[in-house]
């Protein structure tokens, strides 16, 4: 399975559920590939955000082999699903989309926990405190990945 989480900038959240689910990943010995990618350019080959590094070490995570990428087309050939981190990357990464095969690998990622919900993970860029809260939100839907992962594999 070939997983790519995606956020605005791949700094803040998007780098926290690509180490997340590495690591679940490799708890469970599930060959997964894991990466992840922003739908903006303004961070590429940067380091994840220092809070996002920071609250991951907190949790026995290291993300400093991250560097941010933007999400390419390309992306929908190379992997098998693509989630997202709100509504509004979802329209971005849904815009382009050039064929419904490309649009069903496209899911919210709090819909793993919330089926149907839509809801979002808030962007915790301008609020130092809200990091440990998102890596909560994704440590759970990791979780439901890994478990349904389990019963698929």
């Amino acid at each position: 399975m070939k997983i790519l989480m995606v956020c605005l900038g791949n700094i803040c959240r998007s780098p926290l559920a690509e180490g997340i689910l590495k690591h679940k990943a490799q708890q469970h010995n599930l060959s997964w590939v894991v990466d992840s990618a922003g739908t903006g350019h303004w961070h590429i080959g940067q380091l994840p955000d220092a809070r996002s590094i920071a609250v991951a070490q907190r949790h026995g995570i290291d993300i400093t082999d991250q560097r941010a990428r933007q999400f390419h087309p390309d992306d929908f050939d190379r992997f098998d699903r693509i989630f997202v981190m709100d509504t509004q990357n979802h329209r971005d990464v849904l815009q382009l989309a050039q064929t419904e095969t490309h649009r069903a690998k496209v899911h919210l990622m709090l819909n793993l926990t919330y089926p149907g919900q839509n809801r979002n993970v808030p962007d915790p860029y301008h609020d130092d405190n809200g990091f440990e809260e998102v890596f909560q939100m994704l440590d759970k839907a990791c979780e439901k990945m890994v478990s349904v992962g389990r019963l698929e594999g």
